[in-house]
Parts: structure tokens; sequence; C-alpha cells
């Protein structure tokens, strides 16, 4: 590389400005070459840097009595008891699934799984939260039935269930679909491992999948820039293998329960480049890659290409010089390709050699430490950045009409379609199936503890655009209601904050506002924010994606036998709705089929939202509900229907409000169909329901009615329906696969 315009032009492509640019010549001390240039620009992207996002991630909660590990490793874990520890962790595979669904949502599993074996945790369960545009799109049609075919194709090929998860169509993610992937993995607390490298003179060893030209610059471009719309980026898509990963997960986990590694990371985004130089930083030491020793799929790869290749399937570690032998003799059994590559040293600098001439030659500070942080430049945007949906519904439908109308709508509509695909019970520890219940429910007898663990994973893009602050801390209180229909308390939270350009002023107001509703919603929770991912720049010619933080809770329970499930169970029990439930059609899925704008939310009380939770909590727990369901979208008449589908029995249910949703345009449409947090429907014996409003406090518990007959039978102000329940079920069960025909 030589001449000034050539750099400056080399450069730029890589996606560093020219300020970048002239701060790593300072810190280099001379201009960097063609290796050192590749390496500085995937490491310096948004994508491993956060370099738009750090500073608002600092000011989240991240410390709990049960966190073993926090922010900054793999994967986060949490002590569930017995000796054991739950790692956990969500990240974004979007920009390569818009380009390439099958292998983009493939390999963002493979890519979250390895995360979490990474720590020494064996997966047990995935979860995926997938935004697509609407299903009239034949676009939108193709990337969700590929990138849900990627997701069964890998989830149910290595062995682990895909237990939740949730799917929304909105058209802003037309052009920019996410793909958020979720993992948990469960060991024993003392095998944790971190990815320190650690030990001048051990040996840096490379394991699993040869290194191909596949996936160069995949993850790590494509999520630091906008989609354009005549990029041919199909070639930066990684190829997944899970055969392959399955034998390397065996082989890591052997290799730790044997206690033969020093560390362990994951070759993920920037591959060799982000691993080594991280694992040089968490430990304070230097690396030494000898390129020439990396098994290659293709001949004739440049160093540089070996360096940020994002081939799949591979894993890093550090191991003793007198143990190596050993190492690779459980490699051998397990079929794992496994290959000296390199050396920790006391230098402090990422070295990159071949046939003993050095390469590249880069303080590891400069790489991971020192890259420039920016301030946003928030702006509340003085004009809508979102236009109105299409109407599909007029106002003046009847309340039957409008209820039928949201089952079928592909937001409210089951999702079984995509489940069908996905084995949810592969290891035997799955109590409750997808749509069952409000959690997915896990047993820990298996690997020698009590209880059970809840998990969840939720995200609503279309409130958070109406006001971030709110709307992301409805997200948090939505995905805690989840754990308390099934008894769970929470342990901790990983998120996936999916915005579009942050460079731009109202994108930078959305980040900075969910930010802070975030972690507003935690500390009032109580629950640690353990690690995360942030995906920027989701947005092309048509403007951004909804502002979309998704978050991904894992909790305790002690009994899975008392875990509520969503149906109504039993003829002649009692319904309540429990909790501050102010219903609002703003931002609501039937406002959505009016068509009408975004608009702000009202305000939540998060000291009554704790009680509420609470309560539901401690009912499950004491036995005292049949079934529990959070009202979510479509409101209290979806939430109702979803009961009597799952229960396959009606209701009859009389609901009243006062008069503060009289200034919605129907009064009854916005007790029936308005949305917000607060609202969790429990049936049960009418005693133990009673016993409950007796001990509630504060917290309101409003009597519905009693399940019963073969219709759902409602009455709210002005409205009356009455729906048999199967053609409810039609109607939800028939919502996407009518669409998709």
């Amino acid at each position: 590389m030589s001449g000034a315009a050539t750099v400056d032009s080399r450069h730029r492509q890589l996606g560093l400005t020219d300020a970048e640019y002239q701060l790593i010549v300072e810190k280099l001390g001379r201009e960097p070459n063609e290796v050192e240039l590749a390496v500085f620009s995937l490491m310096w992207s948004e994508h491993c840097a956060y370099k738009h996002s750090k500073k608002l991630l600092r000011t989240l909660p991240t410390e709990g009595p049960a966190v073993v590990m926090g922010p900054g490793e793999n994967a986060g874990a949490v002590d569930v008891g017995g000796g054991l520890a739950v790692a956990f962790k969500v990240e974004s595979h979007n920009h390569p699934s818009a380009v390439e669904p099958f292998q983009g949502a493939a390999t963002g599993v493979g890519g979250i799984l390895r995360d979490v074996f990474a720590v020494g945790a064996r997966p047990i369960a995935i979860l995926d939260s997938l935004r697509f545009g609407e299903l009239s799109s034949q676009r939108s049609r193709y990337l969700l039935d590929r990138a849900v075919a990627g997701i069964g194709h890998y989830g149910n090929s290595i062995g682990v269930a895909t237990v939740g998860g949730d799917i929304y169509f909105e058209a802003p993610y037309e052009h920019n679909c996410l793909v958020n992937a979720m993992c948990l993995g469960i060991a024993p607390r003392e095998r944790l491992v971190r990815s320190a490298a650690a030990g001048v003179g051990n040996h840096l060893v490379l394991l699993g999948a040869l290194t191909g030209r596949d996936g160069i610059g995949g993850a790590s471009v494509l999520a630091s820039a906008e989609l354009g719309e005549d990029e041919d980026k199909r070639p930066s898509v990684q190829i997944g293998d899970p055969f392959e990963e399955k034998k390397l997960l065996e082989c890591c986990l052997e290799l730790l329960d044997r206690g033969l590694l020093e560390s362990l990371q994951d070759l993920g985004a920037a591959g060799l480049s982000s691993s080594s130089s991280e694992m040089a930083s968490k430990g304070e030491v230097g690396i030494d890659i000898e390129v020439d020793r990396v098994p290659l799929r293709e001949p004739g790869m440049e160093p540089f290409e070996v360096m940020v290749s994002e081939s799949q399937e591979r894993m890093l570690c550090v191991v003793e010089p007198a143990r190596l032998d050993d190492v690779l003799a459980v490699c051998a059994r397990w079929e794992v390709r496994a290959t000296p590559i390199g050396s920790v040293t006391d230098t402090r600098r990422l070295r990159v050699i071949a046939d003993g001439e050095v390469l590249g030659d880069m303080p590891v500070g400069a790489l991971v430490d020192e890259c420039p942080l920016y301030d946003l430049r928030p702006e509340l945007p003085r004009v809508p950045v979102y236009r109105a949906p299409k109407r599909t519904l007029s106002q003046e439908a009847p309340a039957a009409d409008a209820l039928l109308a949201l089952l079928r709508s592909p937001n409210v509509a089951s999702k079984r379609w995509a489940f069908e695909q996905y084995d949810p019970i592969v290891g035997a520890r799955t109590v409750r199936r997808p749509e069952s219940a409000d959690a997915a429910v896990l047993v820990l007898d298996h690997d020698g503890g009590e209880g059970a663990l809840a998990v969840s994973i939720d995200g609503s893009g279309r409130r958070v655009a109406c006001e971030p602050y709110t709307g992301t801390v409805e997200v948090v209180l939505e995905c805690a209601a989840n754990l308390a229909c099934v008894g769970a308390e929470p342990l901790g939270l990983t998120n996936c904050l999916n915005f579009g350009n942050p460079e731009k002023p109202r994108v930078a107001w959305q980040l900075s506002e969910s930010v802070r509703g975030l972690g507003d919603a935690c500390r009032a929770l109580g629950i640690p924010v353990v690690g995360g991912n942030v995906s920027l720049y989701n947005e092309g010619t048509e403007g951004p994606i909804y502002p979309t933080p998704i978050v991904g809770m894992v909790g305790r329970l002690l009994d899975p036998a008392r875990a509520a499930p969503i149906g109504f169970a039993a003829e002649g029990d009692a319904i309540a709705l429990l909790g501050p439930f102010a219903p609002e059609l703003t931002g609501s899925e039937l406002a959505k089929l009016w068509g009408l704008d975004l608009a702000p939310l009202h305000p939540v009380d998060l000291d009554a939202q704790r009680a509420a939770l609470d309560l539901v909590r401690r009912g499950v727990r004491e036995g005292l509900f049949r079934s529990a369901h959070d009202v979510s979208e479509g409101g209290l008449g979806c939430a109702l229907a979803e009961c009597c589908i799952e229960g396959r029995i009606g209701a009859r249910i009389e609901y009243y409000r006062g008069a503060e949703i009289g200034k919605a345009p129907e009064p009854h449409m916005g007790w029936l169909f308005g949305e917000g947090p607060g609202g969790v429907i429990v049936s049960g014996a009418p005693e133990s329901l009673q016993r409950l409003a007796a001990e509630a406090g504060d917290v309101p518990v409003l009597s519905l009615g009693e399940v019963g007959g073969d219709a759902l039978v409602m009455a709210a102000g002005a409205a009356r329906l009455s729906i048999p329940v199967e053609d409810l079920k039609t109607a939800h069960s028939q919502g996407i696969p009518d669409l998709l025909t």
C-alpha cells in the first residue's frame, strides 16, 4: 500500500473516517499496512467497538446478588442454586439475514450458541425475536420463510431446543429485517471460564472448521453501515455447519471439564482479529499469530483475509505447553481440527506473522480500548419519522369483527406455523411448549439442581416508536410479567438494541431515551443487565426501522408443576384482571388496523407495576391460579380469546372502566382492545381469587366473570360480542398461513 490517495481511498472503503485514520497513524507512529488497516477497520467498527453506544450502555445497572458474570464476557451468567449457573445472551444477525436469510439466521443461531459454550455452559435452549415487513410483501414472505427455515435447520440439527420467541410484521422492517437470537446454557458454577488470555509462553490453539473467504467482513461490516439497495453483499454472509458445531461444542466442554484450557473465546465478528485482541486485552498480555499455520479452506488467501475471515464453527483457546498433547488428543477423538497458531507474549501487542516475517504489529490497547467513542447529538423529531399504516379495518366495525380481525392480524395471530418447524422438547427439559404459557419453563433436575428456569424474550417496536422511553419501560415490564405468570423471580436480563443510524439526531434521541428507559425499569424491578448487543444502522433508503430494543430475561421458579398455563382450565372458575392496567389505543394493534399515526404513551408507575408482578408471582407459587396470561397485543379482548383458545373453553365477561378512558375515540373499543402494561388475566377457584383479592393491598383486582360454555361472551361499555371458541381458534391459527398461500 503506497501513496496518500490510495490510503485515503482504502480506509474510507473500510468504514473509517479521516479522523479515525489519522488517530490510527498516531497510535502506530506510522501509516498502517494492509493487514493492520484491515484489523483496525473491523476492531473500530460499530459492531465491534460500540463507539456510538458504549457511553450509554455504561449507565445500565449490572450488579445483583445472583450475578456471576456481567457484561464483557462472551455471555452473562447468574447463580441458580445447587452449585449451578445459567449463562445467557442475545445477539443480532440482522444485516446478513437481510442479504441471505437462511444462512444469516442459521449462523446467528450458531454464533449465539458459541457465546454460551465459550464460557463453559452447555446450551439448553434457543429463543428468537424476528421482525419483517408486512406479509403483503413478497420480499417479506421470502425473508420470513427462509429465516425461520435457517433457525430450525441449525437448532434442530445441533439438538438444542427452540423454546420461544416472537415475530412481528411492520412496514419499517421491509428492507431491514431483524433476526435476534438468544441462547441460555447451564454449567456447574466452578466450570465457568473467562476469555482473558494468560500465561506468557502458552499456546494459542485454533479449534474447529477451516478458514475461508466466506464471511470476510460479514457481520462487522454489514452491521456498521446502512444497507443500499444496489449492493450485492451476499458473499459476505457466513455459511454454517451445525454438525461441525456439535462436535466443537462437545469437544470444548470436555476440555473444560478436564481442566485443560486456560481460556476460551468464540470466533465471531471480525474473526481472529477480534478474538485474539480481546483475549489479549482482558489478560493484559500480547499475542503472536502465525497466519501461515491457520488451516484454510481456499488456497491463496491473503494474510489480511485470514485475520478478518468470519468463517463459522471456530474457537480460540489458550493452552499450557505441558497440556497441549492432551488437548490435541481430545480434539482428535471428537474429530475436531486443532492447530497451534501462535502464543501468548508479554508485549501487549498483536503481531501477525508469516514465514517468520512480521506482517502486522499493533498495540492491543489501541485496537480494543482506545477506539474513539462518540457523543450522540439527540434531537426530538419535529416531523413524523414514520408513515401511518394503511387502514385495513373501519373504525365503525363492530367489536366482534374487530376481535376477529385482530386475531387474524399477523402480529397477534398464532406463530405456530414457525414454531412447528422448531424442536421445542429435545433435551427433555421443556415443561411448557411455545404458546402454552407466557414464558418457557425448563427443569433443572437433569443437571442436579432443583426447581426450574423460566425464560422470555420480548420487544415492541411500534410502541417504542411512539415514545422510546416509556415504550422501552413497557418492554421490560412485559418480559417480567411473562416470568411472573409462571411464578418465576427474575435473576438477570440481556438485551439487543436494534436502531437506525445513530449519527442522525432523531435516531440518537430514540437510542438515548430507550437506554434511559431500560435502565430505569431494571433499577425499579431490581433486575441486573448481565450482557447484550447493539445493532445500529438498520436503515435504508426508506428510512430507519422502528426503534426495537429486545429484552431477554431469565428467572427461577421453585415448582415447575405450578407454572401457570395460558389456557382456561375448568368450568365455573372465576376470572380476574390483576394489576394497574390502563389501556390506551395509542400504538395498539387496533390503531394500526385503523390506520392511525403514532402518538405519545401514558407514563408508567413502576412502583405500582412491581407490586402487581409480586402479587402475580405469589399467586402462581401458592397454586391459587389455574391459568395466568398477561395482556399485550390486541388488549384484553385478544388476551381473553387466547385463554379460551388454549383452554378450548369459553368465558362470560363483563368489563367496565372509569371515565378516564372516555377520551378515547370509542370508549368501549379502548376498554376491549387498548394496550398498556400492568394487566394479567388469571383464573382459578372463586375462593382462591377471593383470598388473593383480600391480600392484594393496593394492587387492583377486578372481577371479570367466569369460565364456561363454548363461546367468548363479552360486554364492555356499549360493546357486546359473542363468538364461538372454534371461530376464535380458526381466525387465530390461520392468520399467518392464509397470508403465505
